[in-house]
C-alpha cells in the first residue's frame, strides 16, 4: 500500500470516528437538567463547554452521541450526579479574595462578644481551599477549640478531593509562610510536589453534600456564611431563594460574604451592607 493510500485510509477513518456534536436540542435538555437540579443557568455561550465536559462520559460509556448519553442519564439516577459534577464550575484557591479573611480576623473575630462555639459555613466549598483557609484563620485567632467549620457543595467529586486535603504545591503559593508551616505538611517520596492540610485542622472541617437550590437540611445557625462566586450562575429568582435560605441559617448579627463581583442589591431584606460584598443580618 502506498503512503498516499495509507493517508487516505486514515482520513476516512477519522471522518467516521469524528467527535459527536452537541446539537441545540440536546443542549437544551442538559441546560434544563442542570437548572432543575442546581438552579444554574447555562446560556447558549456555554454550549461548547458543556460538550467538552460531557464528552468524557460519552467516551467512558462508549456512546456515539449526546442524545444517547441523555437517554442513558434519564435511565440512571447515579449518572445524573456524575453529569452535575462535570458541569458545575469549581475554580478556587487558598486565600482567594484575601480581604474577606482579613475582615473575618480583624473585624468579626476581634469584635466577637457572643460566648459559645463560633460556627462558619463555606456553602459552595468546591475542592475545599476556602473552608481550609477559614479554618486556618479561626485556629490562629481562636485557638484549637471553640469553633467549627461546615463545608458543602453539590458536587460529590470535588467533596472527595476536599476531604483528602491534598493539593499540588503550585496551588498553595498564596498561603502566608507562617500559616503554611503551622497548618500544612509537605509531601515526600511518592507524594513529592504535593501538600496536605494537617490532619488536626482537617478534622475540624465537616464536608457535606448540600444542594442550595432545594430545602436545606437542619444545619443549625452560623456566625458567618461564605457564599462566594456562585450566584453569578443563578437567575434573579434563584438568587433570592438561595439567599433567603442561607439568611435563615445566620444568627442575628451574623455575616454573609459573597464574591467581589456579586451583589445582593434588590433582595437583601433583613441584611445590611457593611462593606463591599459583606452583609450582616439585622439583630
Amino acid at each position: 500500500m502506498s503512503p498516499t493510500t495509507e493517508l487516505r485510509v486514515e482520513r476516512v477513518k477519522g471522518a467516521v470516528n469524528a467527535a459527536p456534536v452537541l446539537g441545540e436540542a440536546e443542549f437544551r435538555e442538559f441546560q434544563a437538567m442542570i437548572f432543575a437540579v442546581a438552579g444554574i443557568h447555562m446560556p447558549a455561550s456555554k454550549r461548547t463547554m458543556v460538550a467538552g465536559r460531557l464528552s468524557k462520559r460519552l467516551k467512558a460509556l462508549e456512546l456515539g452521541s449526546y442524545a444517547a448519553y441523555w437517554r442513558y442519564l434519564k435511565a440512571n439516577a447515579a449518572e445524573k450526579q456524575t453529569a452535575v459534577d462535570l458541569l458545575t464550575t469549581n475554580e478556587t484557591y487558598f486565600f482567594r479574595e484575601p480581604r474577606h479573611f482579613e475582615f473575618l480576623r480583624d473585624r468579626i473575630l476581634a469584635e466577637r462578644r457572643r460566648q459559645g462555639r463560633f460556627r462558619l459555613w463555606s456553602a459552595a466549598c468546591s475542592s475545599g481551599e476556602e473552608a481550609y483557609t477559614a479554618a486556618m484563620v479561626l485556629a490562629d485567632t481562636l485557638g484549637a477549640s471553640g469553633w467549627e467549620v461546615l463545608a458543602s457543595d453539590i458536587s460529590t467529586q470535588v467533596l472527595e478531593k476536599a476531604r483528602a486535603g491534598r493539593y499540588p504545591l503550585a496551588r498553595t503559593d498564596r498561603i502566608p509562610p507562617e500559616c503554611l508551616k503551622r497548618h500544612c505538611l509537605k509531601g515526600i517520596g511518592e507524594a513529592a510536589g504535593t501538600l496536605m492540610v494537617d490532619p488536626v485542622l482537617r478534622s475540624r472541617v465537616e464536608f457535606r453534600q448540600i444542594n442550595l437550590n432545594t430545602r436545606l437540611p437542619d444545619v443549625g445557625e452560623f456566625d458567618v456564611i461564605f457564599l462566594r462566586n456562585v450566584m453569578i450562575y443563578f437567575n434573579t429568582e434563584t438568587k433570592q431563594q438561595i439567599v433567603a435560605r442561607l439568611q435563615a441559617c445566620l444568627r442575628p448579627g451574623g455575616y454573609l460574604l459573597i464574591g467581589h463581583s456579586e451583589t445582593l442589591n434588590g433582595f437583601q431584606n433583613g441584611l445590611e451592607a457593611v462593606a463591599p460584598s459583606i452583609y450582616r443580618k439585622r439583630k
